[in-house]
């Protein structure tokens, strides 16, 4: 089957501003909303589509989001956004890949340009580009007649993203103001793999006691409980640190005070320690390491791989699903596992990155694909936000004991991407109707 070329000839875009709960706090910063973003394409043959972003510039550039206001570090990343969309129309592409590997470039130079920051880090310009990179994938499915998220996968992809899980691991995450009356209810609830913030504000002592301390309280509440799933019937725990430990040293006084209160051997994953100049081999430490914003690209991951990286988190719904495959199908090539972490996304985005982990190979020790979701913890409206869902509802949507059934309907409707949002399709055109 041959693919039909794809050109845009007309683009559009909007957001809209989405509180929090309350301060979310990780990388040393604190977040309180999220802007969300929606870009439309329209090809020359008159398919218009959608696709979605969440930003966060907190974790795509902490520099930047310290640097200014965090209402005028998210206005860039939207400008940067906008100047995507400029430089798509016009252009013609085989596949989104291809579009992404056109536009990157130009956009990251961009975003050094407007945020006067020269060590710009590349996640910033994908966190922008998402919207615009779903907004293509879901044009060039219909272009090509592909109904299915398995159908619009290319070839060359397939094979990383071959499995198709039943169930998958739904990870709720425990930012630093998290009390521990919550993560105990969580997992009295069925959440059985948490994802929780280290790498508190201070200094690095600072920052070393609080962990020590955060880490020893979660232990003594949840270390002892039985869960389904994993190898060893023990709780897993799976910290991230977004690049707060400054040496291997530090690292290792708080590892040697997880094993020093027997919580060493249930660190499932420990994502991200140290800031991504510092280029040190991890293989030697006795927790699997963990690369996220440090990955930012196929080849970044392989350097980590490299480096001793025995995982790769990945997020379709933070550097576009299109990077997303290039870094799975280099991990997959080396043995190395990924696993999908969000970004605070909406509830549509979610299941964008369902998608992904319903795919990926089972994790070491867990024995399921995992994803991380923490949007019903963080968003002041998530209730509402759900009802933007065209499956809103839906079985597969719904966390049950920790994990997502994924059924047939959750396939053969790819969890509903690409179904009509009436509620984001109104925000770019108010007499919108389905």
């Amino acid at each position: 089957m041959s693919l039909k070329t794809v050109r845009i000839k007309a683009v559009k875009s909007n957001f809209e501003r989405e509180p929090l709960i309350r301060p979310f706090g990780f990388k040393g910063g604190y977040l309180t909303e999220e802007w969300q973003v929606a870009a439309l394409l329209e090809s020359d043959s008159g398919l218009k589509e959608i696709g979605l972003g969440s930003q966060s510039v907190l974790w795509s550039d902490a520099e930047v989001f310290t640097a200014y206001s965090p209402p005028a570090s998210d206005a860039m990343m939207y400008t940067l956004l906008e100047y995507a969309l400029q430089k798509t129309k016009g252009l013609t592409f085989r596949d989104p890949i291809e579009l992404l590997e056109v536009l990157l470039p130009d956009v990251y130079e961009y975003g050094r340009k407007i945020t006067q920051n020269q060590k710009l880090r590349k996640t910033f310009a994908l966190n922008a580009l998402v919207a615009v990179d779903n907004a293509a994938w879901l044009v060039y499915a219909k272009e090509n007649g592909f109904n299915r998220f398995d159908e619009m996968i290319p070839a060359a992809y397939r094979e990383a993203l071959s499995c198709r899980h039943e169930k998958i691991a739904s990870i709720p995450l425990m930012a630093y103001a998290i009390p521990i009356s919550e993560i105990k209810k969580a997992v009295d609830d069925g959440y059985f793999l948490l994802k929780i913030k280290i790498g508190q504000p201070g200094s690095q002592e600072e920052m070393l006691e609080k962990d020590k301390q955060r880490i020893a309280e979660i232990h003594q509440a949840i270390g002892g409980k039985e869960v389904p799933y994993t190898t060893n019937g023990r709780i897993p725990y799976y910290f991230d640190a977004n690049g707060r430990y400054e040496s291997k040293e530090t690292l290792k006084r708080l590892l040697d005070h997880a094993e020093k209160i027997g919580a060493l051997d249930q660190i499932a994953i420990l994502e991200e320690p140290f800031p991504e100049e510092y280029e040190v081999e991890v293989g030697d430490l006795p927790v699997r390491i963990a690369a996220d914003e440090s990955a930012h690209t196929s080849e970044d991951a392989e350097k980590r791989i490299e480096m001793g990286y025995g995982a790769i988190a990945i997020k379709a719904i933070a550097k576009t699903l299109s990077m997303t495959l290039k870094i799975v199908k280099s991990a997959y090539k080396k043995n190395v596992p990924c696993f999908c972490a969000d970004l605070t996304v909406n509830p549509i985005l979610v299941d964008w990155n369902k998608n992904v982990a319903a795919r990926i190979d089972p994790f070491p020790g867990i024995g399921l694909g995992l994803l991380e979701t923490n949007g019903h913890q963080n968003y002041a409206n998530w209730e509402k936000m759900k009802s933007y869902h065209p499956c809103a509802g839906a079985d597969w949507t719904i966390t049950q004991n920790g994990v997502f059934e994924l059924s047939e309907d959750f396939y053969a409707k790819s969890g509903g991407i690409f179904m009509k949002s009436e509620h984001y399709a109104k925000l770019l055109n108010p007499q919108y109707s389905i």
